[in-house]
């Protein structure tokens, strides 16, 4: 039997933030862009063109390949730094500043993680931890590759793997996350709480209507 497709690393932040933005983006194939989405772009436009350079003697590659045949992974790593015997420390570019919200940031640490697994994979060394860069306070926060963080990753991929094999689209949330996702517009999750979509459904098949 043939391996499934492989799930891109990029699907797990999705997931992690919403089950229904996973499902909009990689179901339905729909994006739409809004300032955060855009943000993000211009930061990673720094480190999206391939490249290797050493820095005081560190070797340091730009959007590298990075894949998982184990979890069914593929994404890329926007820069893997390889210590001198060889070990990766990714290093993921994200838009904003350090004090992001804890729920945002664990999102953020997940897909860190999935990267360090691909990169496990493929280099055949241990990657105990990488790092997050956040361009607007041009900081970095060290992430621990914990068995708890790893342990999360499988169960995502597994999640996300699970979403798309069933072909549906949760039902929205209707919460803080929504006011920032640029699906807004495209999800409308005002109307889970307003029974306007239940009220659309139910005329549908309603004879006398």
């Amino acid at each position: 039997m043939d391996a499934p497709d492989p799930i891109p690393v990029s699907a797990l932040q999705h997931w992690c933030y919403c089950p229904r933005q996973c499902a909009l983006i990689h179901v339905e194939q729909v994006f739409a862009d809004n300032l955060h989405t855009l943000r993000g772009q211009a930061v990673h436009q720094q480190v999206d063109q391939p490249g290797v350079e050493t820095r005081a003697g560190v070797r340091e590659e730009r959007a590298l390949p990075v894949w998982s045949d184990r979890l069914g992974l593929i994404g890329k790593a926007d820069i893997v730094e390889f210590e001198a015997d060889g070990t990766p420390y990714p290093v993921e570019y994200k838009h904003g500043s350090r004090s992001k919200a804890p729920w945002i940031a664990a999102c953020d640490d997940l897909q860190l993680a999935a990267q360090a697994l691909c990169l496990e994979e493929m280099s055949g060394k241990p990657v105990p931890r990488g790092a997050l860069y956040y361009a607007t306070s041009r900081r970095r926060r060290e992430v621990a590759i914990t068995t708890a963080l790893r342990q999360r990753v499988a169960e995502a991929a597994a999640a996300v793997r699970g979403l798309i094999a069933a072909g549906s689209v949760p039902p929205a949330a209707n919460d803080a996350r929504c006011k920032n996702c640029s699906l807004l517009e495209l999800c409308q999750p005002s109307l889970a709480d307003s029974g306007a979509l239940g009220a659309a459904r139910a005329r549908l098949f309603d004879a006398d209507a």
